[in-house]
């Protein structure tokens, strides 16, 4: 690591004393040692040595500006430069864009403004950028400066969970073992599969799970919620997602819980001929596409809050409909091409954030007749429109998950347990969106940020 800027200075009003008095081969030698140190041009180095503390005035945008040589500003002292992206009309329809993309990254949101700044445009519900300027600013803002300006309103809780997976021994033999190094498939169709408990911390009775399904090649990602795990709820749930995917299943890879290592599902895609692999046991990596949705598309929606009742179960489903749309026709997502090991660190390489229709219309093993379907499904949908239905859901979703468990079930806690007491309220508040329950836009701040919009 090189010297500081305050360092360099400490060592040229040192020097600058020995270089003015010393002869012609001192000279020469003090600047090799001075370039050697701190990294400066000869050139420079001998400008610095020959006016260390000396007054100059130069024209900066129009203004006379002074400095003086080798001498640091004075504390506080900042940099005046004009704010080409700072404005509170950009700053605000930023925020409202990045509220829209559910909280991307800077990579993944300066694809999506791209993309989705067009479709507002059409669609007519793009009134907070009028302004031209305001318009050009978005569409050329880079993803770095997306993350600054962004970084006051990433300061949420981060969710944490635990696994609920039960192994099943039955069949085990008889279905492979695929890892993640295996995955080779560039057709769509090759699946990962997984359950998601929505227990709230509190593992007893039944309580709602969402199936979630990810396609490897695209990441187009299907949810569906289910009772419980019971193997005829996940397999009823399976075919009706394979009912409604844009593509044919021609792959199931799952976990090695009961819920998937059964009989009926294995003799349903063997007569489907569809292939059907596992996991190794206790190695999540190995099912690594799945598991990131599993936090970025159902988490990220429904928390860790539990749902037990039939009519959570009913605003989960009609959540996930209009997820499926959200998620898969507008949010941009990364896939990685490579990971390459120097020394002690690990360099991942990411391909350019696409959406998944989008990977699905650039895909030359799709037939032009699903391109087309999924076209015209793409121009009827309303971007707004989905987001502020997803916030109506998310916000009576968690208010019926606050409401006191009830108390005549058989398995319901005691009086004493503090599930019991506080009404799904955890130790740990951090872990949980924040926000009133009640509130018409979300509970999210990310949710808030399209209350004006």
């Amino acid at each position: 690591m090189g010297l500081t800027m305050h360092e360099r200075h400490s060592v040229t009003r040192e020097l600058t004393c020995r270089y003015q008095k010393g002869t012609k081969k001192e000279r020469g030698q003090i600047l090799d040692e001075f370039t050697q140190v701190t990294g400066y041009t000869r050139c420079y180095a001998r400008f610095v040595l020959r006016n260390c503390g000396r007054k100059f005035i130069k024209l900066r945008a129009n203004k006379r500006v002074v400095f003086i040589c080798a001498q640091a500003r004075t504390a506080g002292a900042k940099r005046r430069r004009p704010k080409h992206y700072g404005t509170k009309a950009f700053l605000l329809a930023l925020q409202r864009l990045w509220a829209l993309s559910d909280g991307l990254c800077g990579k993944r949101l300066a694809v999506f403004l791209h993309e989705t700044i067009p479709h507002l445009e059409r669609c007519g519900t793009l009134v907070a950028l009028a302004e031209p300027e305001l318009h050009e600013q978005l569409l050329t803002v880079s993803a770095a400066t997306l993350d600054r300006l962004l970084a006051p309103a990433k300061l949420q809780a981060r969710l944490k969970g635990r696994s609920g997976t039960r192994p099943g021994t039955l069949l085990k033999q008889h279905i492979p073992i695929r890892t993640f190094a295996d995955w080779n498939d560039t057709a769509p169709g090759f699946c990962e599969v997984d359950l998601v408990a929505h227990d709230g911390g509190a593992a007893f009775g039944e309580y709602c799970q969402t199936l979630t399904l990810t396609d490897v090649a695209t990441a187009w990602t299907e949810t569906e919620a289910v009772h419980n795990k019971a193997q005829v709820h996940v397999f009823e749930a399976l075919k009706e997602i394979r009912r409604r995917m844009p593509f044919p299943l021609l792959g199931l890879d799952s976990d090695n819980g009961s819920e998937f290592i059964n009989n009926e599902l294995w003799r349903y895609c063997d007569e489907q001929h569809i292939t059907f692999t596992r996991s190794r046991p206790y190695k999540k990596n190995d099912n690594c596409y799945v598991e990131q949705k599993n936090n970025s598309v159902v988490r990220r929606t429904v928390a860790y809050y539990r749902y037990d009742r039939p009519e959570q179960q009913t605003l989960l489903q009609e959540l996930y409909r209009l997820l499926r749309l959200y998620g898969n026709f507008f949010l941009p997502v990364m896939k990685l091409k490579e990971k390459v090991r120097i020394g002690s660190r690990l360099m991942r390489r990411y391909d350019s954030p696409k959406t998944p229709f989008k990977r699905l219309l650039e895909h030359p093993q799709l037939t032009d007749v699903v391109k087309k379907a999924l076209l015209r499904e793409y121009n009827t949908l309303n971007i707004v429109m989905l987001k502020r239905e997803l916030n109506r859901l998310q916000a009576e979703l968690f208010h019926s998950a606050l409401q006191p468990p009830l108390l005549h079930k058989s398995w319901a806690p005691g009086p004493d347990h503090p599930w019991r007491m506080t009404g799904l309220q955890r130790k740990h508040p951090k872990e949980y969106p924040r926000g009133n329950a009640t509130d018409t836009i979300g509970l999210t701040p990310i949710q808030g940020a399209l209350n004006t919009s």
